[in-house]
């Protein structure tokens, strides 16, 4: 995690509160950056988020998959063998 305070000093305590607070309001992230701009009496906070993984779904075939590596020969070749449609939107 990278952490820059701008404009002034604070206390690691204070530090940790606005982490804690970023990660309650975004529950199941991470913290990634943190850019804390101290201005007189107001404090800016500007912040990233470590990514969050995830696998892509596609219907295939009728078929929810992610990938399609656990497919036997039959079920590849129906996939091979489909006709992909496109679209010509906005041209």
């Amino acid at each position: 995690m990278s952490i820059n305070v701008i404009g002034g000093t604070l206390e690691q305590k204070e530090i940790n509160a606005y982490i804690e607070h970023i990660e309650k309001n975004n529950p199941n992230r991470k913290v990634d950056t943190l850019n804390i701009e101290l201005d007189g009496d107001f404090v800016n906070l500007s912040y990233t988020l470590t990514p969050v993984p995830f696998e892509r779904i596609r219907r295939i075939t009728g078929y929810l998959v992610g990938t399609t590596d656990r497919w036997n020969n039959a079920k590849r070749a129906e996939e091979h063998d489909r006709v992909k449609h496109s679209c010509s939107c906005g041209e």
